[in-house]
């Protein structure tokens, strides 16, 4: 399979922006002794990927559609091709983070990948068939950011390495593979069932966890007994295996196996309380 060395159809946010080689380097700090520590969280729109919501709703012991309700909003657009998770911002001057405290971030081991990653962004390359997606690193210069002058070196890949994102992506892999899928070649777009099918899977792993246990689901999947046990006790294998059954219910692929006489049915999917 090849690898895709193009530049991708680019974010806004991003066109201006500075391109960062994996092994170029660049210069960044952050830490209270920064005169604008803590700026950077408030009034920003954080993107949240699935194990950010659910690290995010364990951290506050909560299942993760009072979190979704609670600390999330879905903006809709007409160019919308996959839900959109994005986190709320407080409802008060300057619009802080409802995870920011005195100190700084009160939920800092589980903080999203977009404030692991910053000060770099990050773009894959639109799906392309037999085309493994690479990704494409960017400096975001902001004004007001004083850690960008700071005296201390990374690259990005020393600076995932540093905020433990690369554990995070080996986690969400089968995440980016069903949002970059082939599929969406030529602009394809899921219909609204596969649209909330996708987005429960996804973030609500708890009403997902209803959907595999408390359904018929075991009885039409065969599934290892020692895979289902180990989907009762991890969050992460469950989200894993999230990915997993998107590929089969969305897209058709031979991810899962159907028990003999047990046809899929392409109307079973999880939903929400009251949906």
């Amino acid at each position: 399979m090849t690898r895709d060395r193009s530049t991708p159809d680019l974010p806004e946010y991003l066109k201006a922006q500075r391109r960062l080689a994996e092994d170029e380097a660049f210069t960044f700090a952050c830490h209270p002794g920064v005169p604008c520590f803590n700026t950077c969280c408030h009034d920003v729109s954080i993107l949240l990927t699935p194990l950010d919501v659910l690290q995010l709703a364990r951290a506050q012991g909560m299942k993760t559609q009072d979190f979704l309700d609670m600390h999330t909003q879905n903006p809709i657009t007409r160019e919308l091709q996959l839900p959109v998770v994005m986190l709320k911002m407080k409802a008060e001057e300057g619009k802080p983070c409802p995870f920011l405290g005195d100190d700084g971030c009160t939920v800092y081991d589980s903080r999203p990948w977009a404030c692991r990653m910053y000060p770099l962004g990050m773009a894959l390359p639109p799906a392309r068939a037999g085309v493994t997606p690479e990704p494409v690193y960017f400096l975001l210069e902001d004004d007001y950011c004083q850690g960008r002058h700071q005296d201390v070196s990374w690259t990005p890949g020393s600076w995932r390495a540093d905020q433990k994102v690369a554990e995070r992506d080996r986690i969400e892999a089968g995440y980016r593979e069903v949002v970059s899928h082939p599929w969406f070649i030529g602009g394809r777009r899921l219909d609204p069932r596969r649209m909330h099918m996708l987005y429960t899977a996804c973030y609500d792993l708890d009403t997902f966890r209803s959907f595999v246990f408390e359904s018929t689901f075991l009885e039409r999947f065969e599934l290892e007994p020692e895979l289902v046990a180990e989907l009762r006790g991890s969050d992460e294998a469950l989200l894993a295996f999230a990915f997993r059954w998107l590929r089969f219910a969305l897209f058709a692929e031979p991810t899962m196996k159907p028990h003999t006489g047990h046809a899929p049915d392409a109307k079973a999917h999880p939903s929400r309380r009251g949906q």
